[in-house]
């Protein structure tokens, strides 16, 4: 049996498609302990970062105080946190601290089986590179958490919106490129098959769609990085106007200005709404029933709830759940619209 073998058993592919889609529950759980973090200001409580030692969290009543000194010395202790004591310090550390751990885990349950798979001769040459780089992305990843964290530990009590979306849009990277991968694997191959003529206009509009979430996702980023949420919470008018009055005002205001951030992704989501339902029609059109036709039907069902939980999420002011759900069910309805693309390669 060779060690990096030209091409193996389709069996071998799913074993190691099973592998990449427990992952991606992985990732998918990181995402929602990303948004509890978020939405309960949890995530500047640990104020070090210890990629290697820091697996244990503290366990004496030293270790506690030394984290606590830490964080006291921060922004969000001194401009908002400042009447916490070490006990009720204690409350918002723990869901950080299982957001690193989890991104540790990950680590651990990614390495270890894909040394194993590829001295096992499950993985083809060609493949190696490709899977291992989620590894490099996985790194960089928490990486780039830790840049996004320490720009609420200098002068403000909140993380740079710039890096809030980086640390978001890597995520979306990982999950829809593991997504991918999995999927081809789970179907015995080693890559996706051309998808045929007849479908090719269908999946063109899938793709442009698919990417048109992506960039509602990244516009919500900037919602989340300035707390734009809080505010102007009726719909569809904001502060009884289409465009409220005070926006635009200068040209960085689709990335710093709360009312034009907000304004945009409303905007921003309404347009997926429409290109998804156009997309469902094309599908409705030129497919038969069966599941890739489902796929499309859930790709509509999924932005409705979607729209639906945002307006609710809007209107209630941010509630933590609701917050979170949110999130959530934008990886979902990513998720779909990746499969669903992937899925017209298998028809015909």
């Amino acid at each position: 049996m060779s060690l990096f073998p030209q091409s193996v058993d389709p069996a071998r592919r799913r074993t190691v498609g099973i592998w990449l889609l427990c992952l991606l529950g992985m990732v998918f759980g990181a995402v929602v302990l990303g948004g509890f973090t978020r939405l309960t200001g949890s995530g500047l409580s640990m104020a070090d970062w210890r990629p290697v030692t820091g697996w244990l969290p503290p366990l004496t009543d030293a270790e506690w105080q030394r984290m606590f000194d830490l964080y006291r010395a921060t922004p969000q202790f001194r401009h908002v946190n400042y009447d916490m004591t070490v006990e009720t310090f204690r409350g918002i550390f723990w869901l950080e601290y299982i957001h690193r751990l989890w991104g540790r885990l990950m680590g651990v349950v990614f390495l270890l089986p894909f040394l194993w798979f590829v001295f096992r001769g499950y993985i083809e040459r060609l493949l190696i590179p490709r899977i291992g780089l989620l590894f490099v992305l996985g790194g960089l990843q928490g990486v780039i958490g830790w840049f996004m964290v320490a720009s609420g530990l200098v002068d403000h009590p909140e993380v740079s919106q710039y890096r809030l979306v980086t640390h978001l849009g890597a995520a979306m990277l990982i999950f829809v490129y593991m997504l991918w991968l999995a999927l081809t694997l789970l179907s015995g191959e080693a890559r996706a098959r051309p998808v045929v003529e007849p479908l090719r206009p269908l999946a063109r509009w899938s793709l442009l769609t698919t990417c048109w979430i992506a960039f509602t996702m990244l516009a919500g980023g900037f919602v989340a990085g300035l707390d734009a949420g809080f505010t102007y919470n009726t719909f569809p008018l904001m502060d009884g106007r289409w465009i409220p009055a005070d926006s635009f005002g200068h040209w960085l205001a689709p990335f710093e200005d709360v009312p034009t951030v907000q304004f945009n992704h409303r905007v921003i989501a309404i347009i997926a709404v429409i290109l998804i339902t156009i997309l469902w029609a094309k599908a409705r059109r030129i497919l038969s029933p069966g599941f890739q036709l489902t796929l499309f039907h859930g790709v509509l069902a999924a932005v409705l709830l979607q729209a639906a939980l945002g307006i609710t999420t809007l209107l209630l002011v941010v509630p933590t759940p609701l917050g979170a759900a949110h999130q959530a069910m934008a990886f979902i309805l990513l998720g779909v619209a990746v499969w669903a693309r992937y899925g017209l390669s298998r028809v015909g």
